[in-house]
């Protein structure tokens, strides 16, 4: 999966890459067949005087067609927000495809 990343406020490193790269591709077996048009994942270190320490924020916005699945997640820590984005944006795949086939089967049933 080709993934645009983008960092606000911190240093993309490549373990960052790395790892942003490795947890996606851990979602392309939930897409099965579902062509993604598009992928834009985005970290983002807060500013100083939001919040008490450091809070990271971590977005995916996966362009799928007729649709678009975004998650989005803030942790105390970058890659935690990374991991919970992954999981989350698991079962906003599951919900799409459930989606997909419920309307299959109505078409199949008119």
């Amino acid at each position: 999966m080709n993934i645009r990343l983008k960092g606000t406020h911190l240093e993309l490193t490549e373990a960052i890459k790395e790892y942003v790269q490795t947890k996606m591709d851990l979602t392309e077996k939930y897409l099965g067949d579902v062509q993604v048009l598009n992928c834009d994942f985005e970290v983002e270190k807060s500013l100083p005087g939001q919040n008490k320490g450091e809070v990271f924020r971590a977005e995916v916005n996966l362009q799928v067609p007729h649709e678009l699945l975004r998650v989005e997640k803030t942790e105390s820590d970058l890659y935690k927000a990374i991991d919970k984005v992954k999981d989350h944006l698991e079962l906003v795949i599951k919900k799409y495809k459930e989606k997909l086939r419920d309307k299959r089967r109505q078409g199949a049933e008119d």
